[in-house]
């Protein structure tokens, strides 16, 4: 068995209502729009049967609810969007054992609200979240309480990369140019995110916290040096606020906090980076995840993930770990998954 743990998917009536539309979101919107079974289920489905017994739980691709509506709607978009992976979830729990909530992040009460009912009614495993909040960290005021909360819950954080063409390459220049916000920008935004809560001190408050990155952790894998010895040396390196501080409030190193994280294996079959990102975070920490449907033809991700799986050097209990032990563990869905 395989649970794909962050793969995405609109619930029809949202797509068509939010999506869909003249004005609905460019960029990212004009790829999602695109994607070959974004929200259609027959095609889904006849890519899922290739790999056996394989299943899904949903998430909400971009753009985040707060880029649609204003906090006074986002709620309902919100509701929309949960409601309708409740239901896919409902008519094939083979396929897709449950869901990941969405959240209106620009509303805390509405947001917390959105989770308990997700979770306790409707049988989310978790919440999505971005890496800011329409271009606000997540160690705001009015931001990190979510998080402080959902650690009390218990609940599993799912993060997603969040970031568009407005945020510039250089500051000549009024956008970033030939999608480096999307290639380089992601990868750096979830680092950045991780290093906000890192550096907020949420994980000596809240030390059960469990986040998911996408994608492997971005950056953070490749760069444990600087993250390591580099960030040893906060404050050498700035004249104007005294960071030694900060690392005089933490009860651990940076680097340590950052092992914390969970990871995903959604990085487009890039081996190498799997190896990284596997030495970083540890065989407990690292779920099996595709990032379907965005790849150039249908399934490739899938395979391309499994491939380099297997090109670690694992032995069978080691990859069925990664597969679905550690989801199964985490997510709570073993006799989901084991009947599907």
């Amino acid at each position: 068995m395989k649970i794909d743990i962050f793969n995405h998917l609109f619930p029809k009536r949202f797509f068509d209502e939010y999506i869909n539309t003249p004005s609905g979101p460019k960029d990212i919107g004009k790829r999602v729009r695109e994607a070959a079974t974004i929200v259609d289920l027959d095609a889904r489905f006849r890519v899922m049967d290739e790999f056996g017994e394989y299943c899904q739980v949903l998430s909400l691709p971009l753009p985040p609810l707060e880029w649609l509506a204003g906090p006074d709607q986002s709620p309902v978009l919100a509701r929309i969007v949960n409601d309708g992976f409740a239901e896919l979830c409902r008519r094939y729990p083979e396929r897709f054992p449950s869901f990941i909530a969405s959240l209106p992040m620009n509303n805390l009460e509405e947001s917390l609200k959105e989770a308990e009912r997700a979770v306790t009614q409707l049988g989310a495993r978790g919440v999505q979240v971005y890496t800011n909040v329409k271009g606000k960290p997540l160690d705001a005021s009015d931001v990190l309480p979510l998080f402080e909360e959902l650690a009390r819950r218990g609940t599993i954080i799912w993060m997603h990369p969040s970031r568009g063409a407005e945020m510039t390459d250089y500051l000549s220049e009024d956008k970033s140019k030939y999608e480096i916000w999307w290639t380089f920008g992601w990868p750096y935004e979830t680092s950045a995110a991780m290093a906000r809560l890192v550096f907020s001190g949420i994980f000596d408050r809240q030390p059960d916290l469990k986040i998911i990155t996408h994608h492997m952790g971005g950056m953070v894998p490749y760069f444990e040096g600087r993250v390591g010895y580099g960030w040893d040396q906060l404050g050498k390196r700035t004249s104007d606020t005294d960071y030694t501080v900060v690392l005089k409030t933490l009860k651990k190193r940076p680097l340590d906090y950052f092992k914390m994280f969970y990871a995903d294996t959604a990085l487009f079959g890039g081996f190498p980076a799997t190896q990284c990102g596997l030495a970083f975070f540890g065989l407990d920490r690292v779920l099996f995840a595709s990032d379907v449907p965005f790849e150039p033809s249908p399934g490739l991700y899938i395979r391309e993930t499994i491939r380099c799986i297997e090109g670690l050097g694992l032995n069978p209990q080691q990859k069925d770990q990664i597969y679905r032990g550690n989801a199964e563990r985490l997510l709570k869905i073993s006799q989901v998954a084991r009947t599907a």
